[in-house]
C-alpha cells in the first residue's frame, strides 16, 4: 500500500513552505559551537530486572554497547518477587537475598553501563494490598510497614557499597518508584507518595550522603511533578534530580494489557516541547538547581504500537533529541530490546515492541538512529539548519547527521495499531545540499549511511514476506544480512586547496543521512 492521499496531503502540509524550497546545510570547519552533548546516550531503558538475567537479553545489550554505547540503564522490577530480594520468616522477620541483583548488576558493569536504579515494585511480603500490574504481577501498593521498607533500602544500599565500593555507587542514580501519578502503578495518594519518597531518600542518604536520589518518575508534568518540587523545597527533603516521562501520542499514559489504541501526535515536537516545559517548571521551583531526567520516552507508551518498528521512528527520535537535549540531563529511550514482557512474551517478531532490537536480534530503524548519534563526538559546528547535527572529532574527522521528520498521522478513526501495520512509501522532497567550508585539504574517506524506506528498514521487508508469525534462521538473515550493517556508501574524496566539500543528496519524507569524512 502506498501513502494514502489524505496522509500525503497532511505530510506536505506539515512540511509547509520548506518542502517547496531547496535545502542547504552549511557549516564552517572552524566555526565551533561548543562541546557535543552527551544527553542522547546518557541512559536507555529495559523492561524488568529479571529479564536481564537471560542470555539473549545480555547478548543484545552487548550489541547495543558495542555499536552505540549508553552510560546508564534503567528498568522496572528490581525489588519484584522474581528477583528474590525480600521475603519474611515464619515469625515475620525480614530475609534479604541480593544474589540475583548481584548477577544482574555485575553483568551491566561488565558491559560498561551503570544502573539508573529504579526502586520498585513492592516485594509481595511487604505489599499492603493485592493490587498488581502486568503479566508478571508487579505489586503496586505502598508498604504495609514503612520501617521494614526503609530497612530494606538501608540493607540494599549498604550491600552495594560493600560489593562495588562508594566511588562506584556514588556515580549511580536512585529513583524512587515509577509513575505514582497513575493508579495502575501506585495505589497510594499523592501525600502518601511524598512521604514514601522522603523516607526512602533519607534512608539512601543515611548510607551515603553523596548518593543521587530523585523522583517522582511521573507520567505528566502536572500534579505530582510540581507537587514533588514544591514539597522537597519547602520541607528540605533530599533531592538531586527530578524525573518524568513523555510519549509522543495524542492521549493516554498507560497500556497495562497491550490493547489500548494509540495515535501518533501531529506535533513534530510533541516530546521535546513537553521536556522543555518541565525544565521551565523546574526552573521556577524551589529546587531549580537540580538535574532533570526523562527516564522514559518514545513515540508511544504501549508495546503494541507498530510505529516503533517503522522507519519513521528514526527521524522521530532525532527530531526530539536534537530539540530537547539542551533542556534535560538525560532522555532515556524506552527500551533497548523487545525482550519485554509487560503483556506477556511477544507473540510475533514485529509486534510494535519498544525495543531498538527485536526479539530475534534484528536491529530496527530506531537502532540505527542511535548508532548514528554515537558517531557524533567532539565539538559541534554551528549551522542554521535545525534538523541536522555536525561534529568535529579531535582527529579532524567530521560527522554530519541530517533528516526530515514528517509525522504520519492515522487518518479518520484509524489508530497506529491499524495504520502502521501497512507499508507507507515516502514522498519526494527537494534535494539537500551539504556545503562544508575551510576543511583541511587532502584525501579523505567518505562514508554515507541512510535510514528510511528501503534503508535499514526490516519491518517493510517483513511485511513483504507476509508478516510471518515466526521467523526461520534464513528469514532472520534475509531481513538483516551482515552487509546491511555497513554504510550504504564508502568512497574516497579529496578536499581541494579551497577547503570546500559540496555534495547533494536525494531526500524523501522521513529520510535520515549520516555523512562521515575521515582524514587519511
Amino acid at each position: 500500500m502506498t501513502l494514502s492521499n489524505s496522509v500525503f496531503a497532511l505530510a506536505l502540509g506539515l512540511l509547509g513552505t520548506a518542502a517547496a524550497q531547496a535545502r542547504t546545510i552549511s557549516a564552517d570547519f572552524d566555526n565551533l559551537a561548543g562541546p557535543h552533548t552527551g544527553v542522547p546516550l546518557m541512559c536507555v531503558g529495559a523492561g524488568r530486572a529479571n529479564e536481564g538475567l537471560r542470555a539473549d537479553w545480555q547478548e543484545q545489550l552487548s550489541v547495543v554497547q558495542t555499536e552505540i554505547g549508553f552510560r546508564y540503564l534503567r528498568m522496572h522490577g528490581l525489588l519484584h518477587d522474581d528477583m528474590g530480594v525480600y521475603t519474611e520468616s515464619r515469625d515475620g522477620k525480614p530475609v534479604y537475598n541480593f544474589q540475583y541483583v548481584d548477577i544482574l548488576y555485575d553483568a551491566l558493569l561488565a558491559h560498561h553501563i551503570r544502573p539508573f536504579v529504579e526502586l520498585g515494585f513492592m516485594p509481595g511480603a511487604l505489599a499492603s494490598g493485592p493490587e498488581t500490574i502486568f503479566w508478571w504481577r508487579g505489586h503496586v501498593t505502598p508498604p504495609k510497614d514503612e520501617k521494614k521498607w526503609t530497612d530494606l533500602i538501608h540493607a540494599l544500599v549498604a550491600h552495594w557499597k560493600d560489593r562495588y565500593g562508594p566511588a562506584e555507587i556514588e556515580q549511580w542514580y536512585y529513583e524512587v518508584w515509577n509513575e505514582p501519578d497513575l493508579h495502575g502503578f501506585y495505589t497510594g495518594t499523592l501525600d502518601q507518595y511524598l512521604q514514601f519518597y522522603r523516607d526512602t531518600a533519607e534512608a539512601i542518604k543515611a548510607e551515603d550522603p553523596r548518593l543521587r536520589v530523585g523522583g517522582p518518575a511521573s507520567a505528566s508534568p502536572y500534579a505530582y511533578e510540581q507537587a514533588f518540587e514544591a514539597y522537597c523545597g519547602k520541607n528540605h527533603v533530599p533531592v538531586d534530580f527530578v524525573s518524568s516521562h513523555c510519549y509522543g501520542v495524542e492521549q493516554g499514559f498507560l497500556d497495562a494489557h497491550g490493547d489500548t489504541g494509540t495515535r501518533l501526535s501531529a506535533n513534530p515536537h510533541a516530546v521535546s516541547d513537553r521536556m522543555r516545559h518541565s525544565r521551565e517548571l523546574l526552573s521556577q521551583s524551589a529546587i531549580a538547581g537540580v538535574e532533570l531526567h526523562f527516564t522514559e520516552w518514545s513515540s508511544a507508551y504501549t508495546a503494541t504500537d507498530p510505529v516503533h518498528d517503522q522507519y519513521i521512528q528514526a527521524p522521530f527520535i532525532l527530531e526530539q533529541v536534537r530539540s530537547a537535549s539542551s533542556a534535560v540531563n538525560s532522555m532515556s529511550y524506552w527500551t533497548f530490546t523487545d525482550i519485554f514482557e509487560e503483556n506477556g512474551p511477544p507473540k510475533t517478531p514485529f509486534h510494535g515492541g519498544f525495543g531498538l532490537i527485536n526479539l530475534q536480534g534484528i536491529r530496527k530503524p530506531a537502532f540505527f538512529a542511535y548508532r548514528d548519534l554515537a558517531q557524533l563526538r567532539g565539538r559541534d559546528l554551528k549551522t542554521a539548519d535545525e534538523h541536522s547535527w555536525i561534529t568535529r572529532a579531535d582527529d579532524g574527522s567530521l560527522a554530519v547527521l541530517f533528516w526530515n521528520y514528517t509525522p504520519l498521522v492515522p487518518p479518520g478513526r484509524l489508530n497506529d495499531q491499524t495504520f502502521f501495520q501497512e507499508v507507507h512509501r515516502p514522498a519526494d522532497l527537494p534535494a539537500v545540499t551539504l556545503a562544508l567550508h575551510h576543511l583541511p585539504p587532502g584525501p579523505c574517506r567518505l562514508e554515507v549511511d541512510r535510514i528510511g524506506y528501503g534503508f535499514h528498514d526490516p519491518f517493510d521487508h517483513y511485511l513483504a514476506m507476509g508478516a510471518p508469525r515466526e521467523l526461520s534462521r534464513a528469514q532472520v538473515q534475509e531481513l538483516q544480512p551482515a552487509e546491511s550493517l555497513k554504510p550504504t556508501e564508502t568512497s574516497s574524496a579529496t578536499i581541494g586547496s579551497n577547503g570546500d566539500f559540496t555534495r547533494t543528496f536525494a531526500m524523501r519524507t522521513n529520510d535520515v543521512y549520516l555523512v562521515v569524512l575521515k582524514r587519511q
